[in-house]
């Protein structure tokens, strides 16, 4: 298995697996109520049987080259992770998405990671366009997608039903030539 450093301060990027399913409900179940304020992972991923149906579904999707999961480990331990949701080849598309337990907010582990991320789906397959999806009301979400250099695309009003509540829904975007730029500009080359 293969992990990639995300800084000095021991986080790590690696895949997750259906065998590391106890891991992985460990890890929900440790922030479930923090990640279930936006996401509706935490009503997916309930027992053993379902953390593994949601790894097989990213095992899968990593099978046929239409998705990723990656975990986030801060000094080993499992603390969030980051997805490509969606991974369309022929398009050149992909829609990314992400999430923390509490303890490991606000140190710059998503933005690392989705940098990672979005950097080998640009580079390495091709892709074009990476999508992020947020309801209006997960300004931390936004916060990630503006950090990546995303543009807000648009909002869809009162387009998702989550947890018996409408929720307008955020798309944000970058396109490979402005991730390109972005990370030439940031290692100090002139465009």
């Amino acid at each position: 298995m293969y992990a990639i450093s995300l800084g000095d301060d021991g986080a790590e990027l690696r895949p997750l697996e259906p065998w590391q399913a106890d891991e992985f409900l460990a890890h929900i179940d440790r922030g479930r109520d923090f990640i279930g304020r936006h996401n509706g992972l935490p009503d997916v991923v309930t027992d053993l049987a379902s953390s593994r149906a949601y790894l097989q579904a990213y095992a899968d999707k990593t099978a046929a080259d239409t998705g990723r999961i990656c975990g986030i480990r801060l000094h080993g331990e499992l603390v969030g992770a980051v997805i490509l949701r969606t991974m369309d080849t022929s398009q050149r598309t992909a829609e990314a998405g992400c999430w923390l337990e509490p303890a490991a907010a606000g140190k710059g582990l998503v933005t690392r990671a989705c940098r990672t991320l979005i950097d080998w789906a640009v580079e390495e397959r091709g892709i074009v366009r990476v999508d992020w999806w947020c309801t209006s009301a997960n300004t931390p979400s936004i916060a990630v997608a503006r950090r990546l250099g995303m543009t807000r695309d648009g909002v869809l009003r009162e387009s998702y039903l989550y947890r018996g509540q409408r929720q307008d829904e955020e798309i944000w975007s970058v396109l490979a030539p402005d991730w390109r730029a972005a990370k030439k500009a940031a290692s100090g080359h002139l465009p």
